[in-house]
């Protein structure tokens, strides 16, 4: 039915049709005047109470890190519609980005309201670590760790840079969190190479004024203390002396080991016994100074008796204790043998005396 023309009376809004719409926003009572065909009237009236809307609420962690959970709490209501088609009063969500979650509350009255809520996720940090990775054997390496502002290592470190001096091959993880508190972890493995083992091979004892080749391995360089860069070395040294190398291998690994050349002096030969003669004598020649003696002319005793028919060098070889050699020698002088004459009156009387004389002859050549 069309309504009537509205007329205010008495400040009062007066309808005249059989139904009315009212949406009062506190409890109010309406009054109805009914007229029948034959004019007589009747009055009656009805309260509309107004129910006041629920008060929904949503509580929980509204701010997570990607690939976490939140729980999310409505309230104020005794049923509820969450958006995700849930009709819990929690719902459990993990989303991916930022999302935001509505409610709609229900009271004991039926009457409703909503509510909504925006879970904002936050990126994972993106954890690094830089430094050395692969060592040698009783080295050290520092890791450092970046993509956030706190660091938790394995090896319970907290600072972003770590040193490290691991005896075997190890690996290192390090959790890292953000401003936003949100955390993303890293690792890496630090390879610990042996050390190469060096070695020196050669002949350690010599005499001096000799030499001897020592080979070092182990490794792919070598650098010696005397500045030599190959792996074998001669070396004359004067003295006792220690040489060191230091061994690379292909890891660029290094130790280095040491060997001692002893020098041994040389022996001091000496030769006693009559250097000159006369023709057809001989003499007996004695060599010191040694263990052994080899004699140019291939004796090999420490004396040698001589009768050269010539002035004649010979030479000595004298080897000691330790094999030094050293040699020396002597010349014997053979004098030739006199032509003697005898001098003198060699025709006298009988009763007379002559004097002979050899005696100056005899003195030029003496064993």
């Amino acid at each position: 039915m069309t309504p009537a023309a509205v007329q205010p009376m008495y400040g009062v809004t007066v309808l005249t049709t059989s139904a009315i719409t009212v949406s009062p926003t506190s409890t109010t009572t309406y009054n109805v005047t009914v007229s029948d065909a034959n004019g007589c009237q009747a009055s009656t009236s009805v309260t509309v109470t107004v129910n006041p809307l629920p008060i929904p609420a949503i509580t929980g962690n509204t701010v997570i890190c990607t690939g976490s959970s939140t729980r999310l709490y409505a309230s104020g209501g005794v049923t509820y519609l969450w958006s995700t088609g849930a009709t819990s009063y929690w719902i459990d969500v993990t989303p991916n980005i930022s999302t935001t979650y509505n409610v709609t509350v229900s009271d004991a009255n039926g009457c409703q309201a909503s509510a909504s809520v925006t879970v904002t996720v936050n990126p994972l940090p993106t954890p690094a670590i830089a430094g050395n990775t692969v060592i040698c054997n009783g080295g050290s390496t520092t890791l450092t760790a970046s993509g956030g502002t706190t660091y938790a290592w394995s090896n319970g470190a907290t600072t972003s840079a770590i040193t490290v001096s691991p005896a075997s091959t190890t690996t290192y993880n390090v959790t890292v969190s953000d401003a936003n508190g949100c955390q993303a972890s890293a690792s890496v493995t630090v390879t610990v190479n042996p050390l190469p083992t060096p070695a020196i091979t050669g002949n350690t004892v010599i005499c001096n004024g000799g030499s001897t080749t020592v080979t070092a391995s182990g490794g792919t360089t070598y650098v010696w203390s005397n500045g030599a860069t190959t792996s074998a070395i001669t070396v004359s040294p004067t003295s006792t002396i220690t040489y060191n190398v230091t061994v690379t291998d292909a890891n660029g690994c290094q130790a280095s080991t040491s060997v001692t050349v002893t020098v041994n002096p040389l022996p001091t030969p000496a030769i006693s016994g009559n250097t000159v003669i006369c023709s057809g004598a001989s003499t007996t020649l004695t060599a010191s100074g040694g263990t052994t003696y080899v004699w140019s002319n291939g004796a090999s005793t420490s004396a040698i008796t001589v009768s050269p028919t010539s002035t004649t060098t010979y030479i000595l070889t004298v080897s000691d204790a330790n094999g030094c050699q050293a040699s020396t020698s002597v010349t014997v002088t053979v004098n030739p043998l006199p032509t003697p004459a005898i001098a003198g009156n060699t025709v006298i009387c009988n009763g007379g005396s002559t004097t002979l004389d050899s005696q100056r002859w005899y003195n030029l050549c003496m064993e």
